[in-house]
């Protein structure tokens, strides 16, 4: 049970629709190119969710994230990239080398994208929790968690992913 001033302290997300629209799905390369275009006209765009490369973090249909235009891009930073042409994937910089990227998803042990940051369609700046919850993609105490998962032994994380889907 949150204490009151932290539960003061906590930010809610207030969907303007919510409850009015139904849940349709839509095709990754057509829905994720007019969110691109919109964050590169300067607007913000909510997204749910899709996939599970980005547990423990991000849980797939369950989560939401703000996705917003970027001026400077950092290593620990979940972005919306084209990697190839229709394909995009909600990754985090793991490795930047000037204007190269190198994604990986939170949950995956292996595999990496490269991109440019001409690629970069968005970056998240909010993670949006069932029930309106959010968390700002630039808390301190966030970050830490995402810094300490990375920084795991590739065993480790395996061993905690398991029990993390075992458990949801």
């Amino acid at each position: 049970m949150a204490t009151p001033w932290r539960r003061a302290k906590r930010l809610k997300y207030a969907d303007p629709e919510a409850g009015t629209l139904q849940h349709k799905e839509f095709p990754n390369e057509g829905l994720l190119s007019v969110i691109s275009q919109y964050v590169a006209g300067g607007e913000a765009a909510v997204l749910s969710v899709k996939g599970y490369s980005m547990r423990p973090f991000l849980e797939h249909l369950r989560d939401k994230v703000e996705l917003s235009p970027f001026t400077e891009l950092q290593v620990g930073d979940a972005v919306l990239a084209e990697i190839s042409p229709g394909h995009y994937v909600l990754h985090r910089i793991i490795v930047r080398e000037d204007h190269q990227l190198t994604l990986k998803g939170d949950g995956n042990l292996q595999g990496v994208e490269h991109c440019t940051i001409d690629d970069v369609r968005g970056v998240v700046t909010k993670y949006i929790r069932p029930g309106g919850h959010v968390l700002m993609a630039d808390d301190p105490k966030l970050k830490r968690k995402i810094k300490l998962w990375g920084k795991l032994p590739t065993f480790v994380r395996r061993v905690c992913l398991f029990i993390y889907r075992q458990t949801i």
